[in-house]
């Protein structure tokens, strides 16, 4: 009977990865599985950033780099805070101890957060939540889930128990499927697990940023990466649980990285030129759903349980050779989206409307629900007053688009967010602010420190609206004195 292999040789022998921006990453043999499977490997085919490569042209990186690099920024991150096993465990299939399986598992969680991700990232996703559920073909075990991504993730995660099955493969190296994820959704058992994948400072974020910043050729995400690491600290945050935050000297550098995300956000996510291609591809999406074109949500997860391979089509490339077939085969009517899906495979950008109420604006969120409240619905009446002048002076081939944000963009929550929505009695059990702990061990909230900047930018919202049309539309809404000029 042959001697098993030492944890030791089988760590000199593990596939590694070449990152573009952090090298060799060591791979373990369950990893390397994961990676191969079909399941991972349509990852590939789905871009990080959804129709950004229209404006930036190097804005070609997809999702199967973007989570390996965060499975990398963990592995990282659990050394930096002393909660790592050393490599002779981490790449033992026998480890099992509570730590070992822990740092293990923190690295899948990492590797399979974005599993579920549909085409072309959020822009389709938000196409299927405002479709809702639609179970027209659904058999008898209809399941209830919420159509986005992280749902569709964990239902992968849980359901796949045969052959190249991700199921299969963690199970058969003793992973506990549901507690991953949980990690990945952020309610695992342990704090720090949780801040580690979802938090203001995590590794999904760590990656992103200058991963983004690299293949757009921007500067807005870079920050200093190696600093922050290296002051990452934990400390006791009470019933047991341990929980991390930065040394005092690394304020700086982690409010620098608070605002590299804010200004990624704005730059590149928000950016005037890229945002209208993905508003465009949401509207043409959904009226693919409504007129059963596209896999339905309860589709996919019927896909997925029965291990049918169509499941790994589903990626960009599927859902622009179906705006090819439905342009070719005139399988929709509508002129409007006739013609959004003519302008979004050949790259024609509709015009952007401009009026006061369209301005982009700097909100101060504490205290100010109610203003942008109030100003969204004016947007809304505005944009469907518009609508009302097409409908009654135009020929039927205008349209608008309106893309109000539902989600702020912000630097952090502030103080009053924080201690208004605080699931316990300590603040610093919380998972998403950012600590900072002095020499002591002592832990302090970064926005309830004076001294810093969060303090006072914590809580400003970027609130940038946008309203496209195509050309007739704007020029009818010109004639009538209706827009800036």
């Amino acid at each position: 009977m042959p001697t098993p292999e030492s944890p030791q040789r089988a760590r000199r022998r593990s596939q590694v990865i070449f990152d573009v921006l952090y090298g060799f990453i060591p791979i373990t043999e369950w990893e390397e599985k994961i990676i191969n499977s079909p399941y991972f490997q349509r990852l590939r085919w789905i871009k990080q950033l959804g129709f950004a490569n229209y404006i930036f042209p190097g804005a070609e990186h997809n999702r199967f780099a973007h989570v390996i690099g965060v499975m990398h920024s963990m592995d990282q991150m659990v050394r930096a805070l002393g909660i790592a096993v050393p490599d002779t465990e981490l790449f033992d299939r026998r480890a099992t101890n509570e730590a070992a399986m822990l740092h293990k598992s923190l690295r899948i969680a990492a590797l399979l957060h974005d599993i579920g991700t549909f085409p072309f990232s959020h822009a389709i996703e938000n196409a299927y939540l405002r479709h809702g559920h639609d179970l027209r073909r659904a058999k008898k075990n209809k399941k209830d889930l919420p159509n986005n991504h992280e749902h569709l993730g964990s239902f992968l995660i849980k359901n796949t128990d045969f052959d190249g099955g991700l199921t299969r493969i963690l199970e058969e190296y003793g992973f506990d499927v549901r507690f991953i994820s949980k990690i990945i959704k952020g309610d695992s058992p342990y704090l720090i697990a949780n801040q580690l994948m979802h938090s203001d400072l995590d590794a999904d974020r760590m990656d992103y940023l200058l991963r983004d910043a690299h293949y757009t050729g921007l500067k807005y995400g870079q920050f200093d990466r190696e600093y922050i690491l290296s002051s990452l600290v934990p400390y006791d945050a009470g019933k047991g649980q341990l929980a991390f935050g930065v040394t005092e000297n690394a304020v700086h550098a982690v409010e620098d990285f608070l605002i590299a995300r804010f200004s990624w956000y704005s730059q590149i996510i928000k950016n005037p030129g890229s945002a209208k291609f993905d508003i465009m591809s949401s509207h043409v999406a959904q009226a693919f759903l409504e007129h059963d074109l596209m896999y339905q949500f309860q589709d996919l997860l019927t896909m997925v349980s029965e291990h049918d391979e169509r499941f790994f089509w589903w990626n960009d490339v599927y859902f622009m050779t179906k705006c090819q077939k439905v342009r070719y085969r005139k399988l929709i009517k509508d002129p409007r989206i006739a013609e959004l899906t003519e302008m979004l495979l050949y790259r024609h950008p509709p015009k952007t409307l401009n009026h006061p109420l369209f301005s982009h604006r700097i909100l101060k969120a504490e205290g100010n629900e109610n203003e942008k409240k109030k100003l969204i619905g004016k947007i809304r009446a505005k944009v469907l007053e518009f609508e009302k002048v097409l409908e009654k002076h135009g020929t039927g081939k205008e349209w608008i688009l309106a893309d109000i944000p539902e989600k702020d963009v912000l630097f952090t929550r502030d103080l009053g967010h924080i201690v208004r929505g605080r699931i316990s009695d300590n603040l610093y059990s919380e998972r998403d602010p950012v600590r900072v702990v002095s020499r002591a061990g002592k832990p302090s909230l970064l926005v309830e420190r004076e001294n810093t900047m969060m303090a006072h930018l914590a809580g400003f919202i970027n609130f940038v609206p946008s309203v496209y049309a195509n050309i007739p539309a704007m020029e009818l809404l010109n004639a009538r004195g209706l827009l800036d000029s």
